[in-house]
């Protein structure tokens, strides 16, 4: 029977194709073919199916059409399961790729896809016609040797198929070495990729071995050449009288640098003083002069650009630039001249800033403080810490008044202030991780973030009233669909908000956060909130800040680390010293597109594999944990299960083969899992307690199972509090 349709459906589709058909309604099409009346069902589940494959379409008037082929280029994204999506520029939704339309695509390849519309109600699927580009050269993963030849389990799960390797081409390489290997061919639906290895990682059990997985994994620059270390050394020179030539001498000023314990690149320095007679604060932010280092297009500027920001990882720091100008000459160390780009302001008591100066100066920092160390002072009052301090007391309490006024003032525009908690890997001497401490933001961290805001949209207010070309770092308001989903969500909980028709104000969100604070659903709701809304990235065009409620913003307060913040103290210097002619406005308004462009793509680059970093290492915590009982809170939903976040930030799933009680759906409009028998169900923003059945440290995965009654009562292991 099922011949006999196809038969047919072969016979429609070729008259629809026809040169000489004009498109045609049902019965048209039933009295040119003779089709019976009986037959008549059939013809129309046939038009259905062609219909829904995209092999043909329907007019306004009702009548049937071949379809015409759509073909687009965009990126192949794989998944671990076979399928995969493609990205096209411009085009909110990806394109769904079933396995069997994957035909030898592999991650990241650019593709043609032509368009299927419309199959299973969905989103748009879609089969890959042709592979313009293979974008992955080389791929990190694990070797594993046979008698005549050795495969290669790539680390990036989006990467499918092993790749074979001719023994000849293995580098010596055994079982269990994690290897870099270029790939020399890339197979198809039929033959796997083939490549040779070109450097042997480590030992999988070897330390440290995982993480440099990670750094090759995203092609992070590990070393720099022997001609940009040559060139830092040449120019970190102490400065000299010459170099303060010409600059605003701030020596005397009493300045500190306010830093983690283990910071090594210091770019930030802070001055206040109060001027009580006119009611004014002298706020100085004087940011380390990297530009006199790191001149334009040096073999320096151009790694720079090549890295585009410092990567933190958990047991090292990939930087920008050599630790000769990061830890060096360009760090403001404590008691020693050093050049700066100072931006000066003064601001009233309503936190506004009524008259400023950016000038290129030369500072000497008075003491290099922690943030602990000054909350000891300001929140705990500790009476040895005062002591140790005692004269560069009243500029911290300055600091934290004036801080206070300034957060109010972003409160009142609008500004949306995410309070997530992060967490500190802790590693033993093997690279293990063994603790996870939390990270809180206090009143020192506070007092630079919003000291170092202020400075950076008061930098990027100037150059953009003088019409310069210029790198703002914008974030565009979310789109209303988003935040319609996110309203829908919230009245689920009794929660509304005004005026999100059009376009959301920033205020709107704010008082959302406001109103859930300590309420149960509050890291869930703000997560959604956070997810609602876009990415902030660097551009030419100063479009604003959304989340900070800002009409103007920049990055000026890292050079060190960010290369964005580097080439804008370029442009400010050629500026300060006259030289921005027309060649040169020309000049930057050609090169700034791609620096804002690039620097955005490496942001996200570094952003993804500190967070692969830390959920690997999240995953190697939870290894020794097997087994025990845990409070937590649900994070996410899909159909697959749950995910629940622990309160030290790891978070697991709960998948649905792993509720034993029950077999349970998910709404996806409800966000909610409910049991079909027990009418059990399980929320987002629930609290649920939970034991760790798996860590998987390949695939990066945590697996969680519900416990009920007794033992979710008993059951708390002491480890838990080693966990918060």
């Amino acid at each position: 029977m099922d011949h006999i349709f196809e038969k047919r459906k072969e016979i429609v589709y070729q008259l629809i194709c026809d040169k000489h058909y004009v498109p045609m309604k049902i019965k048209e099409i039933a009295i040119v073919m003779q089709v019976a009346k009986a037959d008549r069902p059939q013809l129309e589940a046939i038009l259905e199916e062609l219909e829904a494959e995209g092999k043909i379409e329907l007019t306004k008037r009702g009548k049937y059409k071949k379809a015409e082929r759509v073909l687009l280029t965009g990126t192949f994204i794989g998944h671990a399961r076979g399928f995969g999506f493609v990205e096209i520029e411009g085009r909110d939704e990806d394109i769904f790729i079933p396995e069997s339309g994957v035909n030898g695509a592999i991650h990241h390849d650019t593709v043609e896809v032509e368009v299927l519309p419309g199959r299973h109600g969905k989103r748009a699927e879609g089969v890959i016609t042709k592979i313009m580009e293979h974008e992955i050269k080389t791929v990190v993963g694990t070797f594993e040797k046979s008698k005549s030849f050795g495969f290669v389990v790539p680390d990036n799960t989006k990467l499918t198929q092993d790749i074979f390797i001719p023994i000849e081409r293995s580098k010596g390489a055994v079982n269990g070495h994690k290897v870099l290997v270029e790939l020399t061919g890339y197979g198809s639906q039929t033959k796997s990729p083939e490549g040779k290895v070109i450097k042997i990682l480590g030992h999988i059990n070897d330390p440290g071995t995982d993480i440099l997985s990670i750094v090759y994994g995203y092609e992070l620059p590990l070393e720099f050449p022997e001609r940009v270390l040559n060139q830092a050394e040449r120019v970190a020179k102490p400065v000299s009288s010459a170099d303060m030539e010409g600059r605003l001498d701030l020596r005397e000023l009493e300045i500190v640098t306010i830093d983690g314990e283990d910071a090594k690149d210091l770019d930030d320095g802070i001055s206040l003083t109060r001027d009580e007679e006119r009611g004014i604060w002298k706020l100085g932010v004087h940011i380390a002069d990297v530009t006199n280092y790191v001149q334009e297009n040096s073999a320096l500027d151009r790694e720079a650009l090549k890295r585009g920001t410092s990567v933190y990882l958990v047991d090292r720091v990939i930087p920008m630039l050599p630790h000769t100008l990061s830890n060096g000459m360009c760090s403001l160390n404590q008691g020693v001249d050093r050049l700066a780009l100072s931006c000066l302001m003064e601001i009233d008591d309503k936190g506004v800033v009524v008259s400023h100066r950016i000038a290129e100066t030369v500072i000497n920092v008075r003491r290099r403080m922690t943030y602990t160390s000054v909350k000891k002072i300001l929140t705990d009052h500790d009476p040895k810490e005062i002591r140790e301090y005692e004269d560069l007391l009243p500029m911290f309490e300055h600091m934290e008044q004036l801080s206070g006024i300034l957060r109010e003032r972003r409160r009142q525009r609008g500004s949306i202030d995410f309070d997530f908690p992060e967490s500190k890997i802790l590693l033993d001497e093997r690279g293990r991780a063994v603790e996870i401490q939390p990270y809180e933001r206090n009143v020192a961290t506070k007092i630079i973030e919003d000291f170092m805001l202020l400075a950076n949209e008061t930098v990027a207010e100037d150059y953009y009233w003088q019409e310069l070309p210029f790198v703002y770092r914008t974030h565009d308001n979310p789109d209303p669909e988003k935040i319609q989903q996110l309203a829908v969500f919230i009245a689920n909980f009794g929660y509304g908000m005004k005026g999100i028709r059009d376009e959301i104000h920033p205020k709107e969100l704010q008082k959302l956060l406001a109103r859930i604070e300590d309420s149960p659903e509050e890291g869930l709701i703000s997560r959604l909130t956070l997810r609602s809304m876009k990415q902030a990235k660097y551009t030419v065009d100063c479009t604003g800040h959304f989340g900070l409620a800002a009409k103007y913003y920049c990055h000026f307060t890292s050079p060190i680390r960010r290369y964005p913040d580097l080439q804008i103290h370029r442009i400010i210097k050629e500026n300060l010293r006259g030289r921005m002619n027309e060649e040169r406005i020309s000049h930057y308004q050609a090169i700034l597109p791609q620096v804002a462009e690039q620097s955005s793509k490496l942001e996200r680059r570094a952003d993804e594999a500190e967070r692969e970093t830390d959920k690997l290492k999240k995953v190697e915590y939870m290894q020794a944990h097997i087994g025990e009982i845990f409070e937590g809170v649900i994070s996410g939903m899909n159909s697959y299960g749950f995910y629940v976040e622990l309160p030290n930030t790891v978070e697991g799933m709960v998948h649905v083969s792993n509720l034993y009680d029950d077999r349970y759906y998910y709404d996806e409009h409800s966000y909610e899992m409910y049991g079909v028998d027990t009418g059990r169900v399980y929320r987002m923003g629930q609290r649920v307690r939970v034991r760790v059945l798996e860590a998987d440290k390949f695939m990066r995965t945590i697996d969680f199972t519900v416990v009920q009654g007794e033992e979710a009562e008993n059951g708390i292991t002491d480890s838990e509090t080693d966990c918060e």
